[in-house]
């Protein structure tokens, strides 16, 4: 089985040197500096204390060849259509296909554009690129849920279970996917707001996650989906992490790089005002947020 990993930052790198240590055929791809040290040092990977090196065979999108049984879309929610498309003619309908970009409609956009077998999944993982080629993990947490297709899920549960991957296939994926969002919606926006750490935040602005955490949970509540014990736990997750973790949209405000804001934030006040849900804190911090851009 032929496995391609679109993406060899935080996410997809981790995933992709877990993976090498397989027996499937797994190509990873990454662009610039990142690529070039990938190519002649391997990826080193450092968890907390632990170091390690995976040697694995890295292309960019320019040189895509032959066919992927699998695709895994680890890049940015704005870049999943550029990557898409670099892809398209090494998969087939018999292909599955799914991303881990940070959002919730990646699924749906996927199915827009391919034939192939599509997968709504998300992961757990707090994870950056520290220096080109070298990814760094906090903490032990790693989770992969996907759904959607019980067939392709069981066919991806299998492939991450050989790696040592935490893996499960979802009955409402749909709702699982929110249970994430909601976390990562609030503490992206609340740690690009605030230019601290997600431990910070709970420390210092607790009123303000929590109340950021019950609009987002509202919203949901109004599509459907009802995710209000995500609330507290997503507070208590907070309370647990390293000192100095954060979000990848704060670390993007921080190196001046392009953001999911739009994805993370303003997805929010867009559907609050759909449904008729008063968001009055996303508002302002989103507002914020765009004057910064």
């Amino acid at each position: 089985m032929r496995v391609a990993i679109v993406g060899l930052g935080g996410v997809g790198g981790y995933i992709c040197a877990m993976l090498s240590k397989s027996s499937l055929d797994v190509v990873g791809f990454a662009r610039g500096a990142h690529l070039e040290k990938i190519k002649k040092d391997g990826i080193q990977i450092i968890e907390d204390e632990k170091k390690w090196i995976a040697s694995i065979d890295a292309k960019s999108l320019e040189d895509t060849d032959a066919y992927f049984d699998v695709v895994i879309f680890c890049v940015k929610s704005y870049d999943l259509k550029e990557s898409y498309e670099a892809m398209k003619n090494h998969i087939d309908a018999k292909s599955i296909i799914f991303s881990l970009s940070n959002g919730v409609g990646s699924g749906d956009e996927l199915r827009k554009w391919s034939k192939s077998i599509v997968l709504d999944s998300c992961v757990y993982i707090i994870s950056h690129i520290q220096t080109a080629g070298v990814i760094r993990k906090k903490g032990n947490i790693f989770a992969f849920v996907c759904g959607g297709d019980a067939k392709g899920g069981e066919v991806i549960k299998s492939i991450f279970d050989t790696a040592g991957l935490r893996a499960k296939v979802a009955e409402d994926i749909k709702e699982a996917i929110w249970k994430k969002y909601i976390f990562i919606s609030a503490f992206a926006t609340l740690t690009s707001y605030y230019d601290k750490s997600m431990f910070y935040i709970y420390e210092n602005h607790f009123d303000e996650a929590k109340a950021l955490l019950q609009e987002i949970a509202s919203v949901a509540f109004a599509k459907k989906i009802n995710i209000q014990e995500e609330v507290q736990k997503a507070l208590e997750i907070a309370s647990k992490l390293p000192s100095d973790s954060s979000t990848s949209m704060h670390l993007d405000f921080k190196n001046k790089k392009k953001v999911e804001l739009e994805t993370l934030s303003k997805y929010i006040v867009d559907e609050a005002k759909i449904f008729g849900v008063k968001t009055p804190l996303m508002n302002k911090m989103y507002e914020e947020l765009n004057s910064r851009l």
